[in-house]
C-alpha cells in the first residue's frame, strides 16, 4: 500500500496513520470487553452483599460504569478515525501500470491513420465552427442561460446525439449487456463507496439542502445497484450498459478546453459496468476495452490506446486503459473512452459480495465508457468533415439518422 500511494503521488503517511488508528481501535475494543466482563461479574456480587461490603461494591460499580462508557466512546472514535483514513486511500495499483503523471502513459496500439487535409487541399475547421455551420451546436445561448461550459445541441446536433446513444446501446445489448437508465442523484454512500469523494470530490456537485450528489458518470449508480447484496457466483458476470446525464464541476481546468463542447459541465454518456469474480477481472478489463475499440472503429475514427500512468488513475482504479481519438485541429489524440479495473475496491466499500458454495467474498467491479456524447461529436465533426463544411456520416449511424449519408450545412 505504501508503494501504491507513492506511485500515485499521494500521501504515504496515510498508511501509517491508518495502522495506528486500527491498532487503537483493536486495543480499545479489548479494553472495553475486559471492563464489560468485570462489570457483569460485579453485578452478580452486589445482590449477595450487605452493609459496608455492598456500599463498596456499589461505589466500584459506579466507577466501572463510567470506565465502560469512556472505553466505548474511545472504541467508537478509534473505529471512526480508522474508517475515515481507510476511505482516503486509493486502490492498490497494478504492478504493470507505468509510474508517473498525466503525460507518462504508455501507448499500447494505434488504430487508423489521421487524414492529411493538406493533401486534400483544405484546412480543417474545428468542431465548433462545423457545428455552427450545421446548426448543430449553440454555445452562446448555452452560456447565456447557464454560464460557461454549457451548450445546446440543436437540430441535427440533437438527432446526432440520439443516434449515437441508440447505436451504442445497440452494440452493448448485442454483446449481452443489460441496458439501464440510472438515477442522476445519489446518496452520499453511493458516491463515497465508488471512490468519488476522495481526490475527485472537487469535481462533484453536492446539493447540500437534500444531501444528494449529482453523478459524474452512471458508474456510480451502477456500482451501487447491488449495494449490500450477496450475489450467487453462478449469476456472474453481470454486465450493464447505463445511460445517464453526467455533471462535472471541472475544477482545476480554468482556461483549458474552453472553446466548444470538449470539456463541459453537463453531458450524456453510455457507460458499461461489470460485476465479476476477482480472478476474472483482468480478462473482463480486456473485454471492455475490446468493446470500446469496436465502437470507435465502427465510427471510423483514428485512435490510440494508452495504459494510463499511476498519477492519472483515479482513486478506485488499479489499472485504466484510455482510447484517445485524433483531433485534427488540435494535432493530437484526446481521451474519448476509458476502461477501469477496480478489483474489489468498490465492492468492499459498498458491501457487494458473492457466494460460492459456503464462501462469501467481495467480488470485482469494472467500468468502461462506450460513448461520451459531446467528445464523440467533436471527433466525428473534425475527422469526417468535408471542404464545403458538410460532415460524412459513418455507416453505423446512418440507420439512426434516417439514412443520411452526409450532414449538410444549415440554410442561412
Amino acid at each position: 500500500m505504501r508503494a501504491s500511494q507513492r506511485a500515485r503521488g499521494e500521501d504515504v503517511e496515510l498508511v501509517d496513520a491508518l495502522l495506528s488508528a486500527d491498532e487503537r481501535s483493536r486495543s480499545s475494543s479489548i479494553r472495553f470487553d475486559e471492563l464489560r466482563a468485570e462489570q457483569k461479574a460485579l453485578g452478580k456480587l452486589i445482590p449477595k452483599a450487605a452493609g459496608d461490603e455492598k456500599a463498596a461494591l456499589l461505589t466500584k460499580a459506579g466507577e466501572l460504569s463510567a470506565a465502560v462508557k469512556a472505553a466505548d466512546a474511545e472504541q467508537d472514535a478509534a473505529r471512526a478515525e480508522a474508517q475515515a483514513l481507510l476511505l482516503k486511500l486509493g486502490n492498490i495499483v497494478h504492478p504493470d501500470v507505468p509510474v508517473g503523471g498525466e503525460e507518462d502513459f504508455t501507448v499500447l496500439e494505434t488504430i487508423g491513420t489521421p487524414r492529411d487535409f493538406a493533401a486534400e487541399g483544405f484546412a480543417p475547421r474545428d468542431h465548433l465552427e462545423i457545428g455552427e455551420l450545421l446548426g448543430a451546436i449553440d454555445v452562446e445561448r448555452g452560456a447565456k442561460v447557464s454560464g460557461s461550459r454549457f451548450y445546446y445541441l440543436t437540430g441535427i446536433g440533437a438527432l446526432l446525439e440520439l443516434a449515437l446513444v441508440n447505436a451504442a446501446i445497440a452494440q452493448a445489448t448485442a454483446a449481452g449487456l443489460t441496458p439501464m437508465l440510472t438515477p442522476a442523484l445519489v446518496r452520499p454512500r453511493a458516491m463515497e463507496g465508488t471512490g468519488f469523494l476522495g481526490q475527485a470530490a472537487e469535481n462533484v456537485y453536492h446539493l447540500e439542502k437534500d444531501d444528494y450528489y449529482l453523478v459524474g458518470t452512471s458508474e456510480v449508480p451502477l456500482a451501487a445497484y447491488h449495494m449490500d447484496e450477496i450475489l450467487d457466483a453462478s449469476r456472474l458476470p453481470l454486465r450493464y450498459a447505463g445511460f445517464s446525464p453526467c455533471f462535472r464541476r471541472e475544477a482545476g481546468t480554468y482556461g483549458k478546453d474552453t472553446r466548444g463542447i470538449f470539456r463541459v459541465h453537463q453531458f450524456d454518456k453510455v457507460e458499461m459496468f461489470s460485476y465479476v469474480a476477482p480472478e476474472d477481472a483482468q480478462a473482463e478489463h480486456q473485454r471492455l476495452l475490446d468493446w470500446e475499440k469496436q465502437w470507435l472503429t465502427s465510427l471510423e475514427l483514428p485512435f490510440q490506446v494508452i495504459d494510463t500512468a499511476t498519477g492519472d488513475l483515479g482513486s478506485s482504479a488499479s489499472r485504466k486503459f484510455d482510447c484517445e481519438a485524433w483531433i485534427p485541429t488540435q494535432g493530437k489524440y484526446r481521451e474519448l473512452t476509458s476502461a477501469s479495473n477496480c478489483d474489489t475496491f468498490q465492492a468492499r466499500r459498498l458491501s457487494v459480495r458473492m457466494r460460492d458454495g459456503k464462501k462469501v467474498t467481495p467480488l470485482a467491479t469494472l467500468n468502461g465508457t462506450l460513448c461520451a456524447v459531446p467528445r464523440t461529436i467533436v471527433a466525428l465533426f473534425e475527422n469526417h468533415q468535408q471542404a464545403d463544411g458538410s460532415v460524412r456520416v459513418p455507416e453505423v449511424l446512418r440507420p439512426y439518422l434516417g439514412g443520411r449519408e452526409v450532414l449538410e450545412p444549415a440554410a442561412k
